[in-house]
């Protein structure tokens, strides 16, 4: 089973991406120095707007999510897993972790990259603030029993 969500954000000129334990995409459309795990900005999806089927599908174990943020002709590929803790309750943002601490703004958990992993070139695109950056999301169960 597989369901699959497509998000527009933009690029900022403040963008670090040097969080070593999470990345966050967000509907904020400004940024501080202090976002350091902020890598895309005024999006048209947090978690709360996900389709219900894409929230069942994260919420089952063993629920693979695969993130690809493409930008430019740069593309970066990371894996994580869903959580039956799952709430996809918050307006603004999506946070990627590599730890398996879930929040309101959890999207995905046990992460094999966050914000500082991710190519240094992929960094410099999304500093663009007229970059368009495009972020699919696919969550993948094994069994549709679960």
């Amino acid at each position: 089973m597989e369901q699959t969500e497509v998000i527009v954000a933009y690029g900022n000129q403040l963008i670090q991406s040097t969080h070593r334990t999470t990345f966050e995409i967000t509907k904020e459309r400004s940024l501080t120095k202090r976002g350091d795990c902020i890598v895309a900005v005024n999006s048209n999806k947090a978690v709360l707007d996900l389709s219900k089927e894409f929230k069942e599908a994260a919420r089952k174990p063993e629920a693979e999510i695969v993130i690809t943020i493409e930008v430019g002709k740069e593309r970066e590929i990371v894996r994580a897993m869903g959580d039956p803790g799952l709430s996809f309750t918050h307006p603004t943002d999506l946070v990627v972790r590599k730890s398996s601490y879930v929040c309101s703004r959890t999207l995905a958990v046990k992460a094999n990259k966050a914000a500082k992993d991710l190519s240094r070139r992929l960094v410099e695109e999304l500093r663009n603030p007229r970059q368009k950056v495009q972020i699919s999301l696919t969550v993948r169960t094994v069994n549709q029993e679960q």
